[in-house]
């Protein structure tokens, strides 16, 4: 492995963090209806655990409210009781061809319990970045004994934990841009 792939394969690891970390976010409701909220439900699709939207029509009704339109009738009462076993904190109303969803307003407490949700997500994100910096520094020292100079190397560590501190600095942003927009009334 030569300098720019080490450079290269840490930083798409680091992308993949972030954006998982994005993608987690997503599913943390906010008090406002968005169809993300419930897009990490699964239900199950003729014995498959299937994505919620990869089987229905998700969209908003109005800022409170989300409708869940099946493809198949037959479906509502099972998307009715996967969004009650999703750990959301939503009551789903059957309304026959249809799932209503009221998005409830946040309490304060909740509001906490969720900003402490991101802070974890965002803890996890830091985890993945690191172990991926872990990674580019073990393949460092191993181009080190294979010949790699000493101050190239240490130059190399440098450019590496930049590159996390860029990172970091990016999962510490959109946590912060999440805390606010659930703290936010």
């Amino acid at each position: 492995m030569d300098k720019n792939t080490c450079m290269k394969a840490a930083e798409e690891a680091m992308k993949k963090g972030v954006a998982h970390l994005e993608i987690a976010l997503q599913a943390i409701r906010t008090g406002k209806a968005s169809p993300s909220i419930l897009s990490q439900v699964k239900i199950d699709y003729y014995g498959t655990p299937t994505p919620l939207p990869n089987v229905a029509n998700i969209s908003t009704q109005d800022a409170h409210t989300l409708t869940v339109q099946p493809w198949e009738k037959n479906l509502v009462p099972i998307i009715t009781k996967a969004i009650q076993e999703a750990n959301l904190g939503l009551q789903p109303l059957n309304a026959g061809d249809q799932v209503r969803v009221p998005i409830p307003i946040l309490t304060q407490e909740r509001r906490k319990d969720l900003v402490k949700q991101v802070k974890g997500e965002g803890e996890k994100a830091k985890t993945v970045l690191r172990n991926a910096r872990r990674e580019a520094n073990d393949q460092i020292k191993k181009m080190q004994k294979d010949g790699l100079a000493e101050d190239e190397a240490k130059n190399l560590e440098n450019e590496v934990q930049k590159l996390t501190e860029k990172f970091i600095k990016q999962v510490d942003t959109i946590a912060e841009e999440k805390e606010k927009e659930i703290m936010t009334i």
